[in-house]
Order: C-alpha cells, then structure tokens, then sequence
C-alpha cells in the first residue's frame, strides 16, 4: 500500500466524521433528529423505522456519508476496481467511528471536568460567601 492511500483514509476520515457527529448528536440539528427519532420508533412500517433510524446513529449515517466522499473523491484502497471502493469504504467507516469515538471520551472528560469546578465553587461559596461574592 502506498503512502498517499493512508494518508488519504486518515485525513477523509475527519469529515466523514464530523458530519456524521454534527448530525447525530449536535444541537443545531436536535429538531430533524428528534423527528427522525420520534419516527424510528412509532412509524408503522419497518421500513419507515429503519429509515429515520439512520439519521439518529452516527455509524450508520456515516456509511452514508461515506458513500457520498467515495463518490465526489473516487477514493480507492488497495486495488483500482470496485474492490478498492469497497475496502475504501469500510475501512473510512471504521476510523470515521474511531474519530468519533475519541471525540466523546474528550467530550465527556470536558463536561466531567466542567461539573467538577462547579461543584468545588459552590463548596468554596458555602465556606466563606462574603469573600466569593466580592470576586
């Protein structure tokens, strides 16, 4: 395998899977993403339920997206036939979730690290209120 073909599976990658987190997890998305939720679980048909299921998980949506990078970039791995896209394809998939994965574990440390601050600024206002109020 050459240089430039690893090179490229790390670096296409990184949009792969910040479109498929922004769309499954982040806030300016909530109201399609809560309709997508609501609908994989009510709708009637199996079909349907699937359908918006895709919108709601990150893995699944970003073999999607994936689909859409092979198709503007022509990214091949290994071999230059329809084998090469295949192994193109899931290979971008597993380091998308990869990203994906480690970018959760920072987010959730932040948060932890965030509450944890918050917490101790209020054990330092029940301790002395009057010095914390003048800061």
């Amino acid at each position: 395998m050459e240089l430039p073909q690893l090179y490229w599976l790390f670096i296409l990658s990184i949009p792969i899977a910040s479109i498929s987190w922004t769309v499954t997890h982040e806030e300016i998305f909530r109201e399609p993403r809560e309709y997508c939720i609501r609908n994989s679980t009510e709708s009637k048909t199996l079909f349907r339920r699937k359908f918006f299921y895709i919108f709601t998980c990150e893995y699944c949506f970003s073999h999607y997206i994936t689909i859409i990078f092979l198709f503007i970039t022509k990214y091949q791995l290994l071999y230059t036939d329809w084998r090469g896209y295949l192994i193109s394809g899931f290979a971008l998939v597993w380091i998308a979730n990869i990203y994906m994965s480690l970018f959760a574990l920072l987010r959730t440390d932040l948060k932890k690290e965030r509450l944890e601050a918050k917490h101790a600024e209020k054990k330092l206002e029940a301790i002395d209120p009057e010095k914390n109020k003048k800061n």
